[in-house]
């Protein structure tokens, strides 16, 4: 249920649709543009959404994890109020076990394992916060497959990762 209608997250989501239909340059662009527009200071929940879904249309994991760093900093500018003005089931706490979970993967990829570690560590700590479902079933799905991988020193992409 959206309690306030908002272009910006309704323009984020047309281009996640365009992403999921195959398009991922034509997506990658519409976000940058937006996030041009937004601005580095500009409205917390937008720059969070935005930056943690671009961050899934980067194969690269170092341009991901600057991506998925804007949307952890982003997070913890938002407040419970901006949240619930754009939809009234949300909580700010929800956010940070994706939030976590994608840096984390990020810098196992990348072969950095102690700050991988930190920050799946993090998710698990965070994972109380998940919704019941589907959504929060994934998510927790996910932390344990990082959090495997991590102790592994596995580098390769996962299967399951957005974007993949």
């Amino acid at each position: 249920m959206t309690t306030t209608p908002d272009p910006t997250m309704e323009a984020i989501g047309r281009a996640i649709a365009v992403a999921h239909a195959g398009d991922v340059a034509s997506a990658r662009r519409t976000l940058l543009d937006l996030w041009s527009a937004i601005g580095a200071n500009g409205d917390a929940l937008h720059r969070c959404t935005l930056a943690h879904h671009l961050a899934d249309l980067h194969e690269d994991p170092a341009q991901a994890l600057a991506w998925d760093v804007r949307a952890l900093d982003a997070a913890d500018a938002l407040t419970e109020q901006r949240v619930q003005e754009h939809h009234a089931g949300l909580r700010v706490a929800g956010f940070y076990p994706s939030l976590h979970l994608n840096l984390a993967d990020n810098y196992r990829r990348l072969g950095s394992f102690e700050a991988a570690t930190e920050h799946i560590e993090a998710a698990e700590e965070h994972a109380p916060d998940l919704p019941r479902g589907s959504y929060g079933d994934l998510i927790r799905t996910a932390i344990a497959e990082v959090a495997e991988a991590i102790a592994g020193r596995d580098t390769a992409p996962r299967l399951s990762a957005p974007g993949s």
